[in-house]
């Protein structure tokens, strides 16, 4: 029973969450810390429970996360949609319901490149006339 685990990897903005599901207590691990120590406010550790919550697998799954790029809100945002992957692996009868809520949909928003000769990627120097 120990050797079945479910792996996913959830992206958002820069962040790239590797995330693995095992049978246990339901404890959540990230970066070998745990979840809230690693994301010090509670919205964020909120995030990262929400497809637990919704599958209804508090305290039967262990998660063991490893991320990487961008800040703690991308991070969490990468995890949340990692775990949502890795529940649909583990049961495809709650596919429907996570799709719903939207974690399964890959957050398309990125950074928007500065452009040359401008002040930022949409922001402008002041125009003047004469």
């Amino acid at each position: 029973m120990a050797d079945i685990q479910f792996n996913a990897t959830g992206r958002r903005k820069t962040s790239v969450a590797r995330v693995t599901l095992v049978p246990g207590s339901g404890e959540i691990v990230v970066n070998n810390k745990p979840a809230d120590v690693y994301f010090p406010r509670e919205t964020l550790r909120m995030v990262i429970r929400q497809p637990i919550d919704l599958a209804g697998i508090a305290g039967k799954y262990d998660v063991k996360v490893n991320v990487s790029g961008g800040g703690l809100s991308g991070q969490a945002g990468a995890v949340r949609h990692g775990i949502a992957r890795a529940i649909v692996e583990m049961n495809s009868d709650l596919r429907q319901r996570l799709k719903k809520e939207g974690f399964l949909t890959r957050d398309p928003r990125e950074k928007e490149r500065k452009k040359y000769g401008q002040k930022g990627a949409r922001k402008r120097f002041q125009f003047s006339k004469r």
